[in-house]
């Protein structure tokens, strides 16, 4: 009697930081950059650094509502000053006069001469003159001319994400424009004559192309241009065209389905005749068939059909890939430690990133539980979890244990 088993052993998978940096190895940022006004600049990534033209604070200022005073004026607690001046926030303030206070208020010039402000709780103000009931200390309640920022400074790197935090940053110091990469344009398409879209009836044996939308958004999230290319035939003829229709206006390519090794299975062999597959299956559950190459000068990414496995794959390869090419400095995931609230008794041989949730519990402790199901075909078991628990191949665990959490609030961003 004789078989043939096809299914490749472990040893035959590429581990995860070996596919992942193969990926990075391939993504060429973007060289292309416009300049958008700061209302529109928001999520963009930055290309050229911004630095201040000027000093922040631009003068010495009052750090609260008060008086300004000469501390040598203030012998002891008591003393009575003339008040010779009032300086709201927005003037220009006169020297202060020997002998007097001013009254200031927060945000407002320091006048020349004044070295401390004594915050007007210390104070009792009456007849034109101010009682100052403690002794102020030299520089007390001024904020210093570039304290914050210096003149020629540079405030804000390039390859960072754009948050409201940097734009206001960038409009402190009267920047109103900033030089941000193109946004990367990410061709998708789907494969599968089963696939319905929504709002259409139900036929039988029809599915509805969740995967589409699932994609579309986090690419999206992502701050990429997504160039929707629809359902493409279950032909080699007709996956070919499609990529290639792809490839000449994208820089990236994403396929759902249509990688692994079934009879209908044709975006492996149409990328391998258009170009060149430089990797295909990885090392991790769910997703082991990830395919990466390029069609002419374009890189492809292939994520498997299941939804599940669609979105884990995409989170852990195209978003770095993505962000790279982006122009973002920080490409990679941050884990988080926590503490495990589960039992793991069946571990895989590949590396397993399944859903979980973290929550803080009664006693104020941050515990992972894990979603029931392992199929990849369990959409709502992306929505029941906030994150990814990265389980360790061939390694149980037990309630109490320490492991490593990747929540989506990082990953979708």
């Amino acid at each position: 009697m004789s078989g043939c088993d096809c299914t490749p052993s472990v040893s035959d998978l590429k581990p995860y930081e070996e596919a992942v940096e193969l990926l990075l190895s391939h993504a060429r940022p973007m060289q292309d950059t416009e300049t958008l006004n700061l209302h529109d600049a928001l999520g963009r990534v930055l290309a050229a650094p911004v630095n201040s033209g000027i000093d922040v604070p631009g003068w010495d200022n009052s750090a609260m509502d008060g008086y300004a005073v000469r501390t040598r004026d203030i012998p002891a607690a008591g003393t009575s000053l003339r008040i010779s001046q009032r300086i709201p926030a927005g003037t220009a303030p006169q020297a202060l006069e020997p002998g007097t206070a001013a009254r200031i208020f927060t945000g407002a010039p320091v006048p020349e001469g004044a070295d401390a402000v004594v915050m007007q709780e210390l104070t009792c103000e009456q007849n034109g003159e101010v009682i100052i009931n403690a002794l102020p200390q030299p520089g007390a309640h001024i904020r210093r001319r570039g304290e914050d920022i210096r003149q020629n400074e540079e405030i804000i790197q390039p390859g960072v994400r754009l948050l409201p935090q940097h734009l206001g940053l960038a409009a402190s110091v009267g920047v109103g424009q900033l030089q941000v990469w193109r946004r990367p344009r990410v061709a998708v398409l789907a494969s599968g004559d089963e696939l319905l879209m929504p709002g259409q009836p139900l036929k039988p044996g029809m599915i509805y192309n969740s995967n589409l939308f699932t994609l579309a958004g986090m690419l999206r999230a992502l701050g990429c241009e997504v160039i929707d290319l629809g359902q493409v035939e279950d032909t080699l003829e007709a996956t070919k065209a499609a990529l290639t229709n792809a490839a000449g206006q994208a820089d990236l390519v994403i396929a759902s389905g249509g990688v692994s090794v079934g009879e209908e299975d044709h975006v492996k062999p149409a990328v391998e005749a258009l170009g060149k597959l430089n990797m295909w299956k990885v090392a991790i559950r769910p997703g082991k068939p990830v395919a990466f190459g390029h069609i002419g000068d374009t890189p492809f990414l292939g994520t498997p059909g299941n939804p599940v496995s669609l979105f884990v794959t995409f989170l852990l390869f195209g978003r770095p890939f993505i962000r790279k090419l982006a122009g973002l400095s920080e490409v990679m995931p941050t884990t988080i430690q926590a503490t495990a609230g589960f039992d793991w008794n069946k571990p895989d041989k590949r590396r397993e990133f399944h859903r979980a949730r973290l929550e803080k519990q009664a006693d104020g402790s941050d515990r992972v539980s894990v979603h029931p199901s392992r199929s990849s075909a369990v959409l709502s078991s992306t929505t029941w979890a906030n994150g990814l628990v990265v389980l360790p191949e061939n390694q149980t665990i037990k309630t109490g244990d320490q492991v490593q959490f990747m929540p989506f609030s990082e990953l979708l961003s």
